[in-house]
């Protein structure tokens, strides 16, 4: 491959480096994959193919041919919803399943079924427990996290009414959701509802799909995520700024590399003890190694580094690249966003992949079933079997690139307030006054369409140059940290009045929030905002951005921003093109129900033209300069 072709898959240079070393070595990536599915398939792209049933598969002629419609006679419309619905419902599966798996794991600490574990925030349990009504006086903390937490169980099999965080949303965005039936109900019942209505002879009204994916998705945002979230905070701190390492760079020639992927804490933040005991160090000593390196990758690498200030190796496009280094002695995955190509890979090495869930498993893996009643000794189980694969490194194929960079991360919404000298009144006299002009939710994940990194940084830059404030999470944040714009020095690279906020604060123009389930501390910030100035949160000055986006559940996430009021430009297509009524609903016919809707626009600079120009149109009718 020239050289030209290779430059146009990222624009990270450890990523780029790492490419043409695979290259080299005859190891295919996520990108060799891509070229090979080239043409895909048309009917995919548009959502025009279903497979609900065993009639089909059915396919709509896009051109308007024939066929125009299914066997059952569902139509172009019918379809993209319902493939659009389903992927809603895997989305906000994920995530609220995540969220599940951390409200079992506070119940189990609470209990003493889990010692391993410990609250570490007791003033944010206080205050979620004054928050769900639960009596505090004369109670233990275990007491009262195991009440917490049996409140947050029953909103996901719920039968009492509506989620208890849908009122930290302003009064006029309750009032939009309660309108038009969009108020979740529980969030399993909305995830096994679209699975119902998409059923072969169920609904198929392409309105009323759409109406049940923005309720479904709502149940993730105001629901699961927002749990998972809140409760990965009592359980292992809240966090605050702290200074991190990020890219490739970060894994060591001399120490057993160990790198953590996936998405739950509860597994990774034992993994971080386990590697400090003295027992497991000496034996790493022993093993010819000078320590234990810990680094994660992709959102557990977020939840890490947010707490620990553990390296990040990088985001969703770099996990093959992290094996072909040849450095890695194991890496531990949990679930979501594990590519099944790394045990393949890892067969060209000595790295062990191991599995831990028992939703997840890869062939080729060796499976560690973790349970969070043994926590620690699994762990430690867990890391002495990458520390005894030392030896097995060969030192001549170890091939690390030299780049890292330094960042600060770790502001939650804690953590903003107290920059703020703990009320966000400063924030709102910023944007008042012009000198922030917005804040822009920038998140989601990598894909080989776009060139890796490109959509996240060409955007965060532009809007930052435009005095607007990026919040990120997931992926979005780990290529800003990588570009070094998650530093206060970054704030040269703003607009003055952007730039005299940070110099004010000492904080970057571009702030890290957390993994892709903390998108729900944006929603916070958003719903106090818009309940301090008296307004919805449809009439901010904010928007969202999914540049790389590429999994189900960016499209749970992207459909609970517009459905909490938040305009959102999408950097690749979804498969909603097939229906021309669908696509209308979704990018405009939205703003007269829930007041926002989608743009799609793959050129990230012209994307933050049109996000300008939404934050201008808001700023002008809230009377604002």
């Amino acid at each position: 491959m020239d050289q030209e072709k290779r430059n146009q898959r990222s624009i990270d240079p450890a990523t780029l480096v790492m490419l043409e070393h695979a290259e080299k070595e005859g190891l295919e990536t996520a990108w060799d994959r891509h070229d090979k599915q080239d043409p895909q398939c048309g009917f995919g792209l548009l959502g025009v193919c279903c497979r609900n049933c065993n009639m089909g598969p059915c396919r709509i002629d896009p051109f308007g041919g024939e066929p125009q419609r299914g066997v059952c006679g569902a139509g172009a419309d019918t379809i993209v919803a319902r493939n659009l619905l389903r992927a809603i419902a895997a989305g906000a599966a994920a995530h609220s399943d995540h969220g599940r798996d951390i409200v079992e794991a506070l119940l189990h600490a609470a209990t003493g079924e889990a010692p391993d574990y410990r609250i570490k925030d007791r003033d944010k349990l206080l205050v979620l427990a004054a928050e769900l009504a639960i009596e505090v006086a004369g109670r233990s903390d275990e007491e009262i996290a195991a009440d917490v937490a049996s409140a947050a169980l029953d909103e996901f099999g719920m039968s009492k009414g509506t989620l208890a965080f849908l009122n930290r949303a302003p009064e006029a965005r309750r009032n939009v959701w309660s309108k038009f039936g969009l108020t979740p109900r529980g969030i399993d019942r909305e995830i096994v509802e679209v699975m119902h209505r998409t059923h072969i002879g169920v609904d198929n009204d392409y309105v009323n799909l759409i109406l049940h994916g923005l309720r479904t998705a709502l149940s993730d945002g105001w629901g699961g995520s927002m749990w998972a979230t809140e409760l990965s905070d009592v359980l292992f701190g809240t966090p605050q700024p702290v200074e991190g390492v990020s890219n490739l760079g970060v894994l060591k020639e001399d120490q057993v590399n160990i790198i953590v992927h996936g998405h739950e804490p509860t597994l990774s933040e034992m993994i971080v003890e386990a590697a400090r005991d003295p027992e497991l160090l000496e034996l790493a000593r022993a093993q010819g190694a000078q320590g234990i390196s810990i680094s994660g990758m992709c959102c557990t690498g977020n939840e890490l580094l947010m707490r620990h200030g553990v390296p990040v190796a990088g985001n969703f496009l770099q996990q093959e690249l992290a094996i072909i280094t040849g450095a890695v002695e194991a890496m531990i995955v949990d679930v979501q966003c594990i590519m099944p190509s790394l045990t393949g890979l890892a067969d060209c090495y000595h790295t062990e992949i191991i599995s831990t869930s028992p939703k997840a498993k890869f062939p080729g893996a060796k499976h560690v079933p973790f349970e969070e009643k043994s926590a620690l000794k699994i762990a430690k189980e867990i890391v002495r079997m990458a520390v005894e694969n030392y030896p097995n490194r060969n030192p001549d194929r170890v091939f690390i690139p030299r780049e890292k960079m330094e960042f600060v991360a770790g502001f939650s919404v804690e953590a903003i307030l107290s920059a703020l000298g703990g009320s966000l009144d400063p924030l709102l006299e910023a944007i008042k006054e012009g000198a922030i002009k917005g804040i822009v939710g920038i998140v989601g994940c990598n894909n080989p369409k776009i060139t890796h990194d490109y959509g996240h940084i060409a955007l965060t830059e532009e809007l930052i140059k435009n005095d607007v404030l990026v919040v990120e999470t997931g992926c979005t944040a780990i290529a800003s940290a990588k570009r070094g714009l998650l530093l206060p020095e970054a704030a040269a690279k703003a607009g003055p009045g952007l730039r005299s906020v940070c110099e004010a604060l000492k904080i970057p123009p571009v702030l890290h929030m957390g993994s892709c389930v903390d998108i729900s501390r944006i929603l916070v910030v958003a719903a106090a905002v818009a309940n301090a100035l008296g307004v919805d949160i449809s009439d901010l000055p904010l928007a969202g951005a999914a540049p790389e986006w590429m999994s189900e559940k960016a499209v749970s996430i992207g459909t609970y921003v517009i459905g909490s009021g938040i305009y959102t430009v999408l950097g690749t297509v979804p498969p909603v093109l097939g229906s021309e009524n669908v696509a209308a609903l979704l990018t405009a016919g939205a703003n007269d129900v829930i007041g926002a809707a989608f743009a799609v626009e793959g050129d990230p600079l012209k994307a933050a033209s049109l996000i300008m120009e939404h934050i201008n149109g808001k700023r002008s009718k809230l009377g604002l300069p």
